[in-house]
């Protein structure tokens, strides 16, 4: 009898369910809304990242192929043509050569030097200014996430003392919903906004060393240009191996020495 009552009253007590689905629906509207836009959030940051890093290795990829090839070329033109033609490399090349046959265009008196450089580092300027697109974006995120899981934070416990007000005591089953649901919207924001910035500086660091190598090139195709190809890169000045140094002659062993014979007197 007694084995009945107490089973009868574990049926009737209610159960509590407790983790993330149970918390973001106690959270409501509110809690899936600032869910939703962490996941955006994060889904944007890894695809820029994961874009821009292949943008960049191809970049990279590409400035080994000039090194090794465009430099040995007769001319620049036809230096270019064994590029890529959506290389960087090869904008800045077809952007110098343009710059060189607009130049006796001009009615003007403008040194050659200053228009090549201007359309020179108007180039560089392009090629920087596409490969830092969507960067702003994970520095969005890296400073606004943390806040906007803040905000379900607070949402979360403005909940769970509406709850303890209404049933005038703080106990475990009015509190834990909403408590749990703010935490995890705090981990979330961190979880979000940790990565975006990571990144971000990446990234960056990636893109000043790009930024380095493009001006580098530039300065050399300024030179060859305007010296009429006099001026290359010293990398690319030897094209022939060296030729391997030959052997040491083994030296000669001397020979018996021989001894003179001793002179007779008649």
């Amino acid at each position: 009898m007694l084995i009945d009552i107490l089973a009868a009253a574990g049926d009737a007590a209610p159960q509590n369910q407790f983790g993330f689905i149970e918390a973001m629906e106690q959270g409501g509207v509110i809690a899936w809304t600032i869910f939703g836009v962490l996941v955006i959030m994060s889904v944007g940051s890894f695809y820029i990242l994961i874009t821009k890093l292949l943008e960049q290795n191809k970049i990279f990829r590409q400035y080994r192929e000039v090194r090794s090839t465009f430099w040995r070329a007769p001319s620049l033109r036809e230096g270019a043509n064994k590029l890529d033609r959506d290389s960087a490399w090869r904008q800045l090349v077809d952007d110098g050569l343009a710059a060189e046959a607009q130049h006796g265009k001009l009615t003007d008196q403008l040194e050659a030097h200053d228009w090549l450089h201007g359309s020179l580092a108007r180039s560089e300027a392009a090629i920087n200014s596409k490969l830092a697109g969507g960067l702003s974006f994970l520095a969005t995120v890296g400073a606004t996430a943390p806040f906007v899981g803040l905000l379900g934070t607070v949402i979360g416990i403005y909940r769970a003392l509406i709850n303890i007000g209404l049933a005038g005591s703080a106990s475990i089953d009015k509190v834990a919903g909403p408590v749990g649901e703010a935490l995890i919207m705090t981990a979330i924001g961190l979880l979000v906004a940790v990565p975006a910035v990571l990144a971000y500086n990446w990234l960056q660091s990636r893109n000043k060393r790009i930024a380095e190598l493009l001006s580098g090139f530039s300065t050399d195709l300024l030179a060859n240009i305007t010296s009429r190809g006099t001026i290359r890169p010293e990398v690319a000045a030897t094209t022939t191996k060296a030729a391997p140094a030959k052997p040491a002659a083994a030296p000669v062993k001397p020979g018996p020495v021989a001894t003179p014979k001793p002179v007779t007197k008649p």
